[in-house]
């Protein structure tokens, strides 16, 4: 077992138990427990729409699987806090009072939310951190292995710089929300990396992930370093790598640097198409969405030997320690794996790519 603390959190890969087949019955609830049938009502918590997946994969395939592993009988009540922390308060409140199950919390701000955390522990309702780690008392966390994303990102900018790079090399940081605990461990698996290598100028916690806070940031740090003397952009996700490319094409930069993301947005793959963005970090959604369904029916329905194999890993956050855990690899996706990555897992199509706009760049790179 690893165990994992947040503020330093362990890089290494941890493969999803659900892709390796390490679940038993995790596709039957013929043993579920006398107490809770396949009439399982899950709560789902998601915290901003800025960022398509939440509607776009994780809501349809969590409501998918659910149905699924209970004779469609089973329920999704599903709630997009838009980036609003008050405003998640009053849902997860709305779910504890009608009685839901389990709930999947995708926390706007870990810290804001631990009263109700706390309130539905006492309600007798398990909360299952997915994609962020809430803190309180949860009972299980599934996530990406958020350091090394990170990592990967820095390795990749590293690696764009190519021979160029010394260490005067100067590198624009574009992290994520400060309430957001992956956004911490994000960084510090790029700097990890970036550290001692190139030149960090300027760092910016952008504000609730908006891409327009990005677009706001860079165009701060174009007129504090200069347009010509920023040799790359570490961009925590592809929403914010969108804004900041924005404010280089408005500086007049022609000739953009490599930026990094996340998240493989469909926009951000045709940036990386047309070579305006260098990379994102791929994660598996169907992965993490269908593997927490099986945590949370796995839970309510008394399946411990199944629950446990889904949580082999153990992280802490600030008030709870050795939380069980899943923690599910990543890619960088680049121009040359989008075979590989998004199309070969049915995430798009190379219609979807390869639009008029992106047709000839497509060519280019053999995408067709």
């Amino acid at each position: 077992m690893r165990r994992i603390a947040i503020a330093v959190a362990a890089p290494t890969l941890s493969f999803s138990l659900a892709a390796c087949g390490a679940l038993g019955g995790s596709g039957s609830s013929a043993d579920a427990s006398p107490t809770k049938g396949d009439d399982v009502k899950v709560g789902l918590l998601l915290p901003e729409t800025a960022n398509t997946r939440y509607d776009k994969f994780d809501f349809p395939i969590i409501k998918d699987k659910v149905a699924s592993l209970t004779r469609n009988q089973g329920k999704v009540d599903y709630a997009n806090a838009g980036a609003d922390a008050d405003k998640q308060v009053s849902q997860m409140q709305r779910m504890i009072d009608e009685k839901v199950d389990v709930i999947l919390l995708d926390a706007v701000d870990s810290h804001a939310i631990a009263g109700e955390v706390k309130k539905a522990k006492d309600a007798g309702i398990p909360v299952i951190a997915y994609d962020r780690l809430a803190e309180g008392p949860i009972d299980a966390y599934i996530s990406f292995d958020n350091e090394l994303v990170g990592e990967v990102q820095g390795r990749s900018l590293l690696d764009a710089l190519g021979s160029s790079r010394d260490t005067s090399s100067k590198i624009v940081m574009m992290n994520g929300s400060p309430t957001d605990p992956n956004a911490k461990q994000f960084k510090q698996g790029a700097l990890a990396q970036l550290n001692g290598k190139v030149t960090i100028a300027a760092s910016y916690d952008t504000k609730d992930w908006k891409p327009e806070n990005a677009q706001a940031n860079m165009a701060q740090a174009i007129s504090e370093i200069g347009k010509n003397n920023i040799a790359g952009v570490y961009s925590a996700n592809d929403g914010m790598a969108g804004g900041v490319i924005k404010a280089l094409k408005a500086a007049g930069v022609t000739s953009l640097p490599p930026i990094t993301g996340q998240d493989a947005e469909l926009d951000a793959v045709q940036r990386i198409v047309a070579g305006e963005q260098y990379m994102s970090v791929y994660k598996s959604y169907p992965t993490e969405a269908e593997t927490a369904a099986e945590m949370a029916v796995a839970k309510v329905q008394g399946k411990d030997i199944q629950f446990d194999s889904l949580t082999r890993d153990k992280v802490s956050s600030p008030t709870n320690k050795d939380v069980p855990s899943q923690l599910v690899s990543v890619v960088a996706l680049t121009k040359n794996n989008i075979k590989d990555t998004v199309i070969a897992d049915g995430i798009y199509k190379v219609s979807d790519i390869c639009t008029a706009r992106y047709r000839s760049a497509c060519v280019a790179i053999g995408l067709r």
